[in-house]
């Protein structure tokens, strides 16, 4: 396991592999931050600016892509969740807790959740379309104790 931190990003990996990045509420910079890699599925940025910010009307274009993997945005809008990180070999590598404000990107490897209030709201964005429960395997779960900053 290894747990890095580049400025504002935290990322967990395995045998090179990036697992997940995530940032905690407080660590949120100023202007336009993208906290994934050109590379990934799910492209995510942070945002903030000051009152009167303008970022100009745009759309995007139709574009072929290839994309081998589902890849998820969690973010914990109120409350707290435990989040377990599993390698690709379904090895548990480990677990955070995400309070209000924080975010994690899973890219690779397995995920499981808790959640540890009542009432806990979150949003999960992924790249789509979504094909049902086969885009999932179930596997065993593993004990280790929760990082929470």
């Amino acid at each position: 396991m290894n747990t890095e931190r580049k400025g504002m990003i935290n990322s967990i990996s395995s045998l090179d592999v990036v697992l997940a990045v995530y940032i905690r509420s407080a660590e949120w910079r100023r202007g336009l931050n993208f906290i994934s890699e050109d590379k990934d599925a799910i492209q995510t940025g942070l945002w903030q600016y000051d009152r009167g910010k303008k970022l100009g009307p745009h759309r995007h274009v139709g574009n072929m892509r290839n994309i081998d993997r589902t890849q998820e945005v969690i973010f914990v809008k109120s409350g707290s969740l435990r989040v377990s990180i599993y390698s690709e070999s379904e090895e548990l590598v480990e677990k955070l807790i995400l309070n209000a404000g924080d975010l994690v990107i899973l890219l690779s490897g397995g995920h499981g959740y808790e959640v540890l209030e009542n009432d806990t709201q979150v949003l999960e964005v992924k790249n789509g379309p979504y094909t049902g429960l086969d885009d999932r395997i179930p596997f065993h779960e593993d004990t280790l104790e929760p990082k929470g900053d």
